[in-house]
């Protein structure tokens, strides 16, 4: 759903070229072997932005950009909308690839570089709209407050709508489109661009097989009337629209252009776009088609002119690092020093992972912290430190598969181990744990992909040969009634007796919760749980590990302790195991429940497959909330349990003639009905 890419342009006249280097998300590899050791920065502005000849980015042009020239953005789409394309299109024009075409290996995590983007570019399938993981991804990049431009793709695509594209954003994203642009034809008739804030019309040329020659002309009267009336009027409305968000901008219109808006400059216009989408109050919108090689060297000069630099966001402590290296395909330069917008690679950080924020010191990073505390309080000012200084910590959303892994030898193991460990610095949503009574090695993931991923990389990055289990899914448990009890730990080491009488109540809580809330009875003696609160909740959140029915999770519930006796001398790890005793015994004398991952589901079928795509999640244990129209297209919105939506593509591929698409999303965990949860039991004890 994202790429990332660090953009810095050097603008020539009114057309800005682009430079490009990879970050995060995309790992784009080029070869270096098809690099000149150096190419001039300059441009020709008669030629068009991006490539001149064969000419490649030298690695001088990479390591010393002008801050001001740099744009960090993230690319971002649903599923087949077309970013893969887009980006690619981007390096080649860029000049950071020779040809279209080229291998882009990616390992996609959204959380992790939202935090650190400037801003963003979502991609639209021009036919579909906004679509389910559009809607995610963008709620997402609001949550960060990421600025953006929407690009329309696929233009040329049979059933592709302008207006229908247009109208999507502006109903389901809430979002205020300024049309920027506006498509010279649609479907198998389009063939360019009308720029609304320039008043031309960009046409490709047909003949060229990579796009990179076009025509730029003025729309005239004499050979347009129609176009030029098209682009007169969205040019009005859009110069009205920017004056309704922007103040100074309005100033500006009332005080000199009011009587005629042909007069105001494309510069003052685009200057006010910049300061309105930086405020996010509006997402300018461009078109065109990146398989057709259309519209993509329109959209750089639009992320140079209309996205943040790093300039324009201040941080005001530095991170001292002993060595900096930055990469460049396969080859890492040295370098001094690192300013802002710039990325690259450190070495010797061996217990740092994804989501850290490196600081150059505990007291500075305590120094920030207490200054995003102070400002975080003041309520009205727009940028507090909190935003500014240290970055917020990844959102690791639970697993909702696993499977069992094991390595090709015993011998292998250690070295498993130490492959998982390296992993799971890098992605974070990679859970790995011991099953306590097989003692296999668990993978937990986010999905088929994902886990298949993971084993891939273990095969190609650390040489293991590594065996799955059957993928399963990850069920949680709760309980349905208050129960409570006791358990009395008595053991003596050598000459020391431990002793530990624990009493505890397990209750069911109506608020969604992972962890178990932890309270904690009056009667409880302060100074008591003063040495020994962190092994009592230790013990707590132990037990809650593994539940009494499947070994999974227990969620939903509050554990209150009512009375705690430590005999002196007593160690921490005995009080601990009491506890979580205690509370295992409590769980397993309530009313006990299942509780199964249910998956939000949209799949975009034709209507002549409508029935039996219905007929299928109605065996699923679908649950369908809408069917709405898209074009000529049905859209199912509802949702279904993950256990019956494995192997769901080969399904609706062969249902559909390979023709339906379709969007998964964890919804929530519900609880399973006695018949299901039975079968289920059953299952996993053998019985059936």
């Amino acid at each position: 759903m994202w790429t990332n890419l660090r953009i810095f342009a050097m603008s020539h006249q009114t057309i800005p070229s682009v430079y490009i280097n990879n970050i995060c998300c995309y790992k784009i590899r080029a070869s270096l072997k098809r690099l000149k050791p150096h190419v001039p920065l300059g441009r020709n502005c008669s030629s068009l932005p991006g490539l001149i000849g064969n000419d490649i980015k030298s690695l001088h042009s990479i390591i010393n950009p002008p801050i001001a020239k740099i744009r960090n953005i993230g690319i971002m789409a649903h599923i087949d909308a077309g970013k893969t394309t887009t980006t690619e299109r981007i390096l080649y024009y860029s000049g950071y690839t020779r040809s279209l075409g080229g291998h882009v290996d990616f390992t996609l995590e959204v959380e992790r570089c939202l935090r650190v983007l400037d801003g963003a570019v979502a991609v639209f399938d021009a036919s579909a709209g906004v679509e389910a993981q559009t809607l995610t991804v963008w709620r997402q990049a609001d949550k960060h407050n990421i600025p953006r431009i929407c690009f329309l793709n696929k233009m040329d695509k049979t059933g592709a709508s302008f207006k229908y594209a247009v109208e999507s954003i502006r109903e389901k994203l809430k979002a205020k489109p300024l049309l920027l642009q506006l498509p010279i034809g649609e479907a198998k008739t389009f063939k360019g661009v009308v720029d609304v804030v320039t008043k031309e019309k960009l046409l490709w040329n047909c003949n060229s097989n990579d796009g990179k020659d076009f025509e730029r002309k003025p729309l005239l009267e004499m050979n347009d009337p129609e176009l030029l009336k098209e682009t007169t009027e969205a040019r009005n409305a859009l110069i009205e629209q920017v004056a309704d968000l922007d103040d100074e901008f309005a100033d500006l219109v009332l005080e000199e252009f009011s009587e005629n808006f042909d007069l105001l400059p494309a510069e003052k216009l685009q200057t006010a776009i910049h300061r309105v989408t930086l405020a996010q109050t509006a997402v300018p919108v461009l078109c065109g088609s990146a398989l057709k090689n259309k519209g993509i060297q329109p959209l750089l000069d639009a992320v140079t002119m209309y996205l943040p630099s790093p300039e324009e966001c201040n941080y005001e402590f530095l991170e001292r690092i002993s060595r900096l290296l930055l990469p460049f395909a396969d080859q890492h330069v040295e370098i001094p020093s690192l300013t802002a917008g710039n990325i690259a690679l450190t070495v010797g950080l061996k217990h740092t992972a994804t989501g850290d924020t490196i600081v150059s010191s505990k007291s500075s990073a305590l120094a920030a912290a207490r200054r995003a505390k102070r400002e975080g309080e003041k309520k009205h000012r727009q940028n507090n430190e909190a935003e500014r200084l240290l970055l917020a910590g990844v959102e690791i959303p639970e697993p909702v598969f696993f499977c069992t892994i094991e390595p090709p030898s015993l011998s292998k193991q250690p070295d498993l181990e130490h492959a998982l460990k390296c992993l799971q610095r890098e992605d974070p949503s990679l859970k790995v744990r011991l099953d306590p009574d097989s003692g296999q090695t668990v993978l937990c993931g986010m999905g088929e992909l994902h886990i298949e991923i993971i084993h891939d990389r273990i095969k190609r990055e650390y040489g293991l040969e590594t065996y799955l289990g059957p993928l399963q899914v990850a069920y949680r448990e709760t309980i349905l009634n208050s129960v409570r009890a006791t358990d009395t730990l008595d053991r003596t080491l050598g000459d020391k007796r431990h002793l530990v009488t624990v009493e505890v109540e397990a209750r069911p809580i109506e608020t969604s919760s992972v962890m178990p809330v932890i309270e904690y009875a009056e009667s409880i003696n302060e100074g008591l749980l003063k040495v020994s609160q962190e092994a009592i909740e230790n013990g707590i959140h132990s037990a809650c590990l593994q539940g009494p029915l499947l070994g999974s999770p227990i969620q939903d519930v509050a554990i209150t302790l009512h009375s705690l006796t430590i005999h002196p001398g007593t160690s921490t790890t005995m009080i601990s195991a009491c506890v979580s005793r205690c509370v295992q015994k409590a769980l397993k004398k309530a009313d006990k429940q299942v509780l199964e991952p249910l998956m939000n589901l949209e799949v975009t079928v034709a209507r002549d497959y409508l029935s039996p795509v219905l007929a299928d999640l109605a065996q699923r244990r679908g649950n369908i909330q809408e069917i709405q129209t898209r074009q000529d297209n049905k859209v199912v919105i509802g949702f279904v349990p993950l256990a019956e939506i494995m192997g769901y593509s080969t399904v609706l591929r062969t249902l559909t003639s390979g023709s339906a698409t379709f969007a998964l999303e964890l919804s929530t965990y519900q609880a399973m009905n006695p018949q299901d949860q039975n079968t289920l039991l059953n299952r996993r004890s053998g019985l059936t």
